[in-house]
């Protein structure tokens, strides 16, 4: 039997089960991932506007959704999904101007995107609840 091409195995795509997880290529998926969360979010914030130019009953139930500890895990949630967003976009900024390329760099960029957003999420509550 000849070894054409016909009877060789074709070659698989690159997807996700292919690739080796890598930070870099995780925050890139999350970054992703939070710019749908942030447009989630968003829409929130108008209904709590628009909440908040209507009835009182309007404003009551709005603020009764956020207050739950579903609304504040889902105000955790969009306020970690803004800082990463932002922390990850100025790492593709940087990527932008050629800086940080380099492999070790780029790993170290993205672990610093995560543990950044981390931080930043949990002194952004810490002053809300000492503040408010």
């Amino acid at each position: 039997m000849s070894n054409s091409a016909a009877s060789r195995g074709r070659p698989l795509s690159p997807h996700l089960t292919i690739y080796r997880w890598t930070p870099t290529m995780a925050m890139s998926i999350v970054h992703r991932a939070t710019g749908i969360a942030l447009y989630a979010g968003t829409l929130l914030v108008a209904w709590w506007l628009v909440a908040a130019a209507g009835p009182a009953s309007w404003f009551d139930t709005a603020r009764w959704a956020i207050g739950s500890w579903l609304g504040i895990l889902v105000l955790v949630g969009f306020s970690w999904a803004t800082w990463h967003h932002l922390l990850g976009g100025l790492r593709h900024f940087l990527w932008d101007t050629g800086v940080g390329m380099e492999k070790p760099t780029s790993t170290l960029l993205a672990w610093l995107t995560l543990a950044g957003s981390l931080l930043l999420t949990a002194v952004t509550w810490a002053v809300f609840l000492i503040w408010f």
